[in-house]
């Protein structure tokens, strides 16, 4: 299984799933927020202008991800704790 990255800011609460190669710099050129009342939340999907899915920004990510992938996160936090 490949590795897919993802970072978190605990100060913001904010979560996002990379769905790209990690050297690749891939543009959003389309952002489709979800129904945050369907979610309970805010869940945004980015497109790349293929259409193809590129990432995953999670808001109030702690109450929506497995605390391990948060804890296992790359951190973009300045507390980082």
């Amino acid at each position: 299984m490949a590795d897919v990255r993802v970072t978190y800011d605990k100060t913001a609460n904010a979560a996002y799933v990379y769905l790209t190669d990690p050297q690749a710099h891939v543009k959003s050129a389309h952002m489709y927020p979800c129904d945050p009342v369907d979610v309970d939340g805010m869940i945004n999907l980015d497109f790349d202008e293929h259409g193809r899915l590129i990432g995953i920004e999670v808001l109030a990510a702690s109450s929506k991800l497995p605390e391990y992938l948060l804890r296992s996160a790359e951190r973009l936090d300045p507390g980082r704790a």
